[in-house]
């Protein structure tokens, strides 16, 4: 993204974050509201006008300047739709961004999996350009994302998860000391329900922050874990045709 991209972008936050729209930004300047979106999309901005808009605002052109450097350095909760459907386009790719987000080095990746240097730091560079991480000089990965980053709800990268992986994830047996599969079925309130699922987040949060802690150790030490929490109605899938017309 370049810095003329970030600006504009640092400026359309402020925008919003003072409740004002593009017609209030039409009227500052006089002009119709098709040209302020057209200065907008185009990143066509004189000075002079985009001086007019932080006074707007009540802010000086170096405060704009400073929230976009702030906005470049803030690490990432998640990505756009059009980021994941690049990654998920890719599989090699998802795979270079699945073992960065765990917090391999180059050597590792390359020496795990095969794939040539050249293309995996090809890849390390798109995943540097969407902000996931940073590339290093010597090509070393420093990792940009928040600690409670993750892919989108039913997002391109989540579906194709469940659609290509789920069938292998529940083909073991489950029997391995470094193994646990509990299936549980009970009736629950809503209030109850709300209760559950506050705890699936805060196991969520625990299971990120060994895999945070336990980084630093040698890639031998470590062995790739996948969790699984989920919830949702049993009654509509397993008993469907037992249930009465009308029942609940």
């Amino acid at each position: 993204m370049t810095q003329t991209t970030q600006l504009i972008e640092a400026l359309k936050k402020a925008l919003k974050a003072h409740g004002l729209t593009y017609a209030d930004t039409a009227r500052m300047l006089n002009l119709s509201e098709a040209s302020v979106k057209r200065l907008f999309s185009q990143k066509s901005f004189s000075l002079q006008r985009l001086d007019k808009i932080c006074q707007m605002i009540d802010i000086e052109i170096s405060d704009l300047v400073q929230m976009m450097n702030e906005d470049a350095c803030a690490p990432i909760s998640g990505l756009s739709l059009e980021q994941e459907k690049e990654i998920v386009a890719d599989l090699e790719l998802l795979l270079v961004a699945v073992c960065a987000l765990n917090r391999w080095t180059l050597a590792e990746i390359i020496d795990y999996f095969a794939i040539a240097e050249v293309r995996c730091i090809k890849h390390l560079a798109r995943l540097d350009r969407l902000k996931m991480i940073e590339l290093l000089p010597k090509n070393r990965v420093k990792l940009l994302v928040a600690p409670g980053f993750k892919w989108r709800e039913n997002g391109p990268i989540q579906r194709f998860f469940l659609q290509k992986l789920q069938s292998d994830f529940f083909s073991s047996k489950f029997d391995q000391a470094s193994e646990r599969l509990i299936v549980l079925n009970g009736m629950l309130a809503a209030s109850s329900v709300a209760v559950f699922q506050r705890k699936m987040e805060h196991l969520a949060r625990e299971f990120d922050e060994l895999s945070s802690d336990d980084a630093a150790l040698p890639l031998r030490e470590r062995d790739g874990k996948s969790v699984v929490l989920a919830m949702r109605p049993w009654r509509y899938g397993l008993f469907r045709h037992f249930r009465k017309k009308g029942g609940g």
